[in-house]
C-alpha cells in the first residue's frame, strides 16, 4: 500500500504539471493619447481570481527578460502584468537611447506615476484579477518606478524594487505610502551611492513605512539580468547568487502578504 500511495501521489504531481497552462498575451491600453502595450501572463488552469503582480521593465523597455519574469510569476499562481511606461513600439536599441528614455520619465515624476497608475487601473479591470491583492515589482528603472507608485499613495499591498534607484524629488511623499516595501539592492552598486541608500532609509523611517532593504555582497547594478555580463568593473553585471536569493526573498515576501 505504501508503494501504491507513492505512485499515486507521483501521478497527481505529474498531472498538475501536464495540465498547467501558462497563457500570454499582449494588452493594448491608453494613457490619454499615448498608446501603450503591456504583456500579460497567467496559469489558465486557475479558475478563481488571482493575486496580481505588476512588473515594470528596465530602461530598455518590455523585453524577453521582462516577459520571462512574468511567466515565472504566472507559474507561482499570479496574474502577472508587464506595464508599458514608454509606449507601444518604443524599445531603445542602444544604451544612449535607453538613458534618454529613462531620464525623460525620471525627471518628470508626475508623468512616471501617471503611466504606472494607468497600468494599475488597466489590470484591475481584468476579470481574473483579485483587486484586493496587488503587488508591483520592478527592475532598475522599474524599481524606481514601483517606489514612485508607492509614494503616490495607491492602495496596493506591496512593492518590490530589484536594483532600482532610491532617490525621489520630495521625500515628504513617502508619508502617503500605504503598502509594504521591499528593496533588493546590490551592496556594490556604483550607480546608487551610499548616501542615496542612507537617505532612502531615513525617508522610510520618518514616514513610518513597513519596509525592508536587503543588500547582496559582491553584487552591482542589474544583478538579476544575465544579459548584463559578468564584469563587475563595468558597474552592471549578473550575479547568480544575488539573482536567486533576491527572487526567493520576493517570493517569501509575496507569500507572507498574500497568504499564498
Amino acid at each position: 500500500m505504501k508503494y501504491i500511495s507513492i505512485i499515486v501521489w507521483g501521478l497527481i504531481i505529474m498531472a498538475g504539471n501536464v495540465f498547467a497552462e501558462i497563457v500570454t498575451e499582449n494588452v493594448e491600453y491608453h494613457d490619454k493619447d499615448a498608446l501603450l502595450e503591456g504583456y500579460l501572463a497567467y496559469d489558465n488552469t486557475i479558475t478563481q481570481p488571482m493575486p496580481v503582480v505588476i512588473v515594470v521593465h528596465e530602461w530598455t523597455g518590455i523585453t524577453d527578460y521582462v516577459k520571462m519574469r512574468c511567466k515565472k510569476l504566472a507559474e507561482l499562481g499570479y496574474l502577472a502584468f508587464a506595464a508599458d511606461i514608454y509606449g507601444k513600439g518604443k524599445k531603445p536599441e542602444t544604451m544612449d537611447e535607453a538613458r534618454t528614455q529613462a531620464t525623460m520619465y525620471k525627471s518628470n515624476i508626475p508623468l512616471l506615476r501617471e503611466r504606472i497608475i494607468t497600468a494599475l487601473e488597466k489590470i484591475k479591470q481584468n476579470e481574473k484579477a483579485d483587486i484586493g491583492r496587488i503587488a508591483a515589482i520592478g527592475y532598475c528603472f522599474g524599481g524606481s518606478t514601483v517606489l514612485e507608485l508607492a509614494r503616490s499613495g495607491q492602495s496596493i499591498q506591496c512593492v518590490v524594487s530589484f536594483h532600482g534607484g532610491l532617490s525621489t524629488p520630495n521625500i515628504e511623499d513617502a508619508k502617503g505610502i500605504k503598502c509594504k516595501v521591499l528593496v533588493l539592492h546590490g551592496a556594490d552598486d556604483p550607480y546608487v551611492k551610499p548616501e542615496e541608500v542612507t537617505s532612502f532609509e531615513n525617508e522610510m523611517r520618518l514616514a513610518k513605512v513597513d519596509w525592508q532593504l536587503v543588500k547582496y555582497s559582491g553584487a552591482v547594478h542589474s544583478f538579476t539580468n544575465p544579459a548584463s555580463g559578468n564584469d563587475n568593473s563595468k558597474g552592471a553585471a549578473y550575479n547568480e547568487k544575488a539573482d536567486k536569493r533576491s527572487w526567493e526573498a520576493m517570493r517569501l515576501f509575496l507569500n507572507e502578504i498574500f497568504n499564498q
